[in-house]
């Protein structure tokens, strides 16, 4: 008989080992077909729409959206296209055993995860699935384990009475039951905390919190104990300890009045005024990243200040030129166009560092990362073979490149494997700063803002548009002499557009 098929989370990327479920394009009972869109996610490096791999009618879904799931859990059921209603109540066995398990765990204090209002775990990062079955047997009040007589019942746990732990009694005969002699610490362990949360020898109610919850609580000066939880199974949530402390309906501990008013006053304002965002995502990709790189690579950075004059009245006449009417031709597109030309000169800043093999690796192509900034944090994706590109190619490129960009539409393909980069802060109205490059990579140029100011030309001192370039490179691989020059050879393009013939 067919059963429901697992959807597990793929592996999108080169080696990724998790994904955020950011919203879900179907719910149970939907009717799906082959490589319908039915999800999107967010990995390390972009967001990404997931297509169902069969036909037929979602059964469950098994991750929330906000959840981070590790690659290779499943995240739907599937009743295939054709499978009958018996066949649609067969699901894996050993599936549910392993969720009886995990809710047994988060019944004991919720320290692997937060059951769902399915009843199914949310795996946190860190704990993976189980790999193999948990089963759970029933309690037997009063039974023996095996047949022979006893407080443990059939594989539960022994009852407490009172926080004193029961001994079970030998088997009739002297003889271990089912042919094993009873171990003595398992003997002698007291009995778990019940659900409920009270402490076994104390009988005082015992608060079910996480670590950050019982800080702030902590810092507010809450008192857990009398603090009733919203959470799945009780558990006290960051928001009960908020509104315990701005006077909802708990007991607070008493704090010390001093000048500059209670210490509670003081964590409770803080609070109050402080939004705490979980690191993940590109976030948190990029800025593993970026200490990689600064600890790995030894970073050199070279300023020149240009009049770009000439390049900006170049600017003006090709929005004039017939085939350049529908294309946006922006500084960054000159300037990119301008790297792609130096770089055959000094052909070191296109190279990268193997450090494993003990070589240095120089590239006959220049795949151009253009740094982006969008709402999920900064990526960086690449256009290929920027080199072999006239100016409006590169222009229509750039374009569509930091729109798909900032739509959050950009794949993971196409942020891997750059050779060289360039960033735009002058987009922002920066004058200039000290890029750290992307790993992998040997250099990159940082574009500042554009601005009017006093310049010396033939002894007179007249309004010019002037800009400041930027380059950081990995000394191991670009030594000062060819970055100078890569950088000179792209601010005289930058000052003068019909340089760019000398380089062809």
């Amino acid at each position: 008989m067919a059963q429901l098929k697992n959807f597990p989370l793929p592996d999108v990327g080169e080696g990724l080992t998790e994904a955020e479920i950011l919203n879900w394009r179907i719910q149970p009972g939907d009717a799906v077909e082959l490589n319908q869109i039915i999800v999107e996610i967010e990995t390390a490096k972009a967001s990404v729409e997931l297509p169902c791999p069969y036909a037929g009618t979602i059964n469950e879904l098994l991750a929330e959206p906000g959840q981070t799931v590790e690659v290779g859990t499943p995240i739907l059921t599937i009743e295939p296209a054709g499978a009958s209603g018996d066949d649609a109540e067969s699901t894996d066995q050993g599936d549910a055993e392993a969720d009886t398990g995990r809710a047994d765990s988060a019944e004991q204090g919720g320290k692997i995860g937060e059951e769902g209002a399915d009843g199914r775990i949310a795996t946190l990062v860190g704990y993976g699935p189980r790999s193999t079955s948990a089963k759970r047997r029933p309690r037997k009040n009063g039974a023996t384990s095996g047949s022979g007589g006893g407080a443990t019942g059939s594989g539960g746990r022994p009852p407490a009475t009172n926080g004193t732990p029961v001994t079970a009694p030998a088997s009739s005969g002297g003889a271990p039951v089912n042919g094993s002699a009873p171990r003595a610490a398992e003997q002698a362990r007291p009995a778990p905390a019940p659900a409920s949360g009270t402490d076994r020898a104390s009988g005082d109610r015992v608060p079910l919190a996480k670590p950050p919850v019982r800080k702030l609580a902590k810092d507010l000066g809450v008192d857990l104990r009398s603090l009733p939880g919203s959470g799945s199974g009780g558990v006290i949530t960051r928001e009960d300890v908020e509104r315990a402390a701005s006077g909802g309906g708990a007991a607070t501990t008493p704090t010390t009045t001093g000048a500059t008013g209670t210490a509670a006053t003081t964590a409770q304002d803080r609070s109050e005024r402080e939004q705490r965002v979980p690191i993940k995502g590109v976030r948190k990709a990029t800025a593993q990243a970026m200490v990689d790189s600064a600890f790995t690579a030894p970073h050199v950075t070279e300023f020149l200040t240009i009049d770009v004059t000439p390049m900006m009245e170049f600017r003006e006449r090709l929005k004039k030129h017939p085939e350049f009417r529908d294309v946006k031709v922006t500084p960054l597109a000159i300037a990119s166009k301008a790297m792609c030309l130096a770089a055959k000169r000094t052909p070191d800043v296109n190279a990268s560092w193997d450090g494993e093999s003990g070589e240095i690796v120089y590239k006959d192509y220049v795949h151009l990362g253009v740094a982006a900034a969008t709402e999920r944090g900064l990526v960086v994706p690449k256009v290929r073979d920027a080199d072999g590109m006239s100016l409006r190619e590169l222009a229509v490129a750039l374009e569509e490149l930091t729109s798909t960009a900032r739509e959050g539409r950009t794949p993971p393909e196409a942020m891997t494997n750059g050779t060289i980069t360039i960033t735009n802060v002058g987009v922002f109205g920066v004058d200039t700063g000290t890029p750290i490059l992307n790993p992998g990579e040997s250099a990159i140029l940082a574009f500042g803002a554009i601005r009017e100011m006093p310049w010396v030309v033939d002894g007179q001192v007249v309004p010019r548009q002037v800009c400041q370039l930027a380059l950081s490179f990995d000394h191991r691989v670009v030594d000062g002499q060819q970055g100078s020059r890569f950088l000179a050879d792209v601010g005289a393009i930058l000052s003068d557009p019909g340089m760019a013939l000398t380089f062809q």
